[in-house]
């Protein structure tokens, strides 16, 4: 029995729909940022990562909502996402005003770090086009109602970008829940977001009013806390003692507020070193709940992305209305995969993905 009534692929022109920005990602590689000669490009968003790790890896049909300004600098973005295989057809270009002072492409400036030197990032995002989209600007009726859309995708990132983009939010996912799209939401929240706004107060003030409308609630034990005011109690500021026990009572005092969360999940990580952490999740719904196989002193290569990477997989799994304890297993080992590679997207396949699932070792394949 499927945990989630979703609509049928033949009454829908995609399987999932992702509302967010995208930014370019320059990577210093070994380098830091300040100390570098050269980057590498990459595409990412913590919206759009999700879209693009259920088109790329597991198959569906994925497209994005989101703004970018037409230059040469938005065109180099386009091209990235081509490669991905997300559909452009919501996207809304901005017109550039030859300097970037009204609109511009967000820049995300981040490192992997290693060892004891954590992962860091730096982002010039102001003025940028996904910022400004406001209530209005999208044909939200001609997307759920006439195209049709099976799942509907967004996070507390683009919640935090602008006083304009919660109202783009919720009336997103008014329109869906009119139309009986599924809707996830990945709370992560970001501090240097929310800074300058009112900060974890003011994140909470949204994202309680957003989380009315959702069905799939996403997060880590941080996001729930800092994003929804929730309080996990019994373990360290660097979760070095992780009581699952004490996460579980969380989801549940999540559910009794919002009975209208159908599936919470949860990925939980004990960060040893950057480039050695603990990863596993969690996942709940009809009162019961699913661990994922706990990977204890997983190597990192780069983290960022892992928890949208996890985000997808859970997706496909309760798409294809595989079980609970699969679906958080998919998202888990998925998220697991991303980290391996650079950039914030996954590369792994849906076939690497089940191997992992099932335990496979890491042995050369020839």
């Amino acid at each position: 029995m499927s945990i989630l009534k979703i609509k049928s692929e033949k009454e829908c022109r995609f399987d999932i729909l992702s509302l967010g920005e995208i930014m370019l990602r320059l990577d210093p590689g070994e380098n830091r940022i300040s100390r570098t000669r050269d980057f590498k490009v990459w595409e990412g968003g913590g919206e759009y990562n999700v879209s693009r790790g259920l088109k790329r890896c597991f198959g569906l049909r994925g497209a994005v909502v989101t703004a970018i300004v037409d230059n040469p600098v938005g065109r180099l973005l386009e091209d990235l996402i081509f490669q991905g295989g997300v559909d452009m057809s919501y996207v809304k270009w901005m017109p550039f005003d030859g300097i970037g002072k009204k609109c511009r492409v967000g820049l995300n400036f981040t490192e992997k770090g290693y060892g004891v030197r954590a992962a860091l990032g730096c982002s010039d995002r102001g003025h940028s086009a996904a910022s400004q989209l406001k209530k209005g600007d999208i044909d939200w009726e001609m997307i759920f109602g006439k195209d049709g859309i099976r799942w509907f995708h967004c996070g507390g990132i683009y919640a935090g970008l602008s006083e304009t983009t919660p109202d783009v939010v919720i009336e997103a996912m008014e329109c869906a829940k009119k139309h009986g799209t599924i809707i996830s939401y990945d709370l992560n929240f970001r501090p240097s977001l929310w800074k300058d706004i009112g900060g974890t107060s003011k994140a909470i003030e949204v994202n309680k009013k957003i989380a009315k409308y959702v069905d799939v609630m996403i997060g880590n034990e941080e996001d729930f806390t800092a994003a929804l005011g929730f309080k996990v109690e019994g373990i360290d500021e660097h979760l070095s003692k992780l009581d699952v026990s004490n996460f579980k009572k969380m989801i549940l005092n999540a559910v009794k507020e919002y009975p209208n969360f159908k599936v919470v999940a949860t990925t939980l990580r004990n960060a040893k070193t950057a480039t050695i952490n603990d990863w596993g999740a969690i996942a709940y719904a009809d009162g019961l709940f699913e661990e994922a196989i706990l990977r204890e002193n997983l190597e990192i290569y780069d983290r960022v992305g892992g928890g949208d990477s996890f985000a997808s997989g859970l997706i496909y799994g309760l798409l294809t209305e595989k079980s609970l304890k699969d679906a958080v297993n998919y998202g888990a080992a998925h998220g697991a995969l991303a980290m391996t590679t650079p950039g914030d997207t996954s590369m792994a396949t849906l076939k690497e993905v089940e191997s992992v699932m099932k335990g496979g070792g890491a042995r050369v394949a020839r």
